[in-house]
């Protein structure tokens, strides 16, 4: 019952540290429906088994069988992972490539990564943990479109030397609202 209980709050402080961040940017639809589906059976009942507390219980399923289960269903249902987004090229090769994400999703991914550093690290949580976390991946390695990862390294970069409030600042007022003036208007 402890790991069941373990996984709820960890995964409530998550869910609840992003709505606030998308709150703050004006993301207020994402920030609702934030990994809502970490809550469905498929996904609960793996970070209930594997949960440890300071990592994602997703790695320790990943490391027993070779595959998570929970993170292929998860991935599959959350436009903010650039995962979502990999699909075949249109150059005929059937090579598995990045797509672009919309912008609201990168910012979305890039709360994403902030909260989950202040869950796990904790007390100990910097402003430079979730590029450092990025960094540890590889950047290389990552199947995502360079413009997309570009933009997310950029916002981490930024959250690293200037800090949270400056950086959401400019998410909020210079990256979102550059977006609203390039929509039409609506009737």
């Amino acid at each position: 019952m402890r790991k069941v209980w373990g996984h709820f709050r960890t995964i409530t402080k998550h869910k609840i540290l992003v709505m606030r961040e998308c709150f703050q940017v004006g993301l207020y639809r994402q920030g609702l429906l934030h990994d809502l589906s970490k809550y469905t059976w498929q996904e609960f009942r793996v970070g209930c088994r594997y949960y440890q507390g300071n990592r994602s219980p997703n790695n320790a399923e990943r490391e027993e069988k070779g595959f998570s289960a929970a993170w292929l269903h998860h991935k599959g249902r959350n436009k903010h992972h650039y995962e979502y987004w990999i699909d075949y090229g249109l150059d005929g090769s059937k090579q598995m490539i990045g797509m672009k994400m919309p912008v609201p999703y990168v910012v979305e991914m890039f709360l994403d990564r902030i909260a989950a550093s202040k869950v796990y690290k904790g007390e100990a949580y910097r402003d430079s943990d979730p590029l450092d976390y990025f960094q540890k991946g590889g950047t290389d390695g990552y199947l995502m479109h360079e413009e997309t990862k570009e933009m997310l390294e950029g916002l981490l970069r930024m959250l690293s030397e200037k800090g949270e409030k400056q950086t959401l600042c400019y998410v909020r007022d210079t990256i979102l609202k550059k977006r609203k003036r390039r929509t039409p208007d609506r009737k």
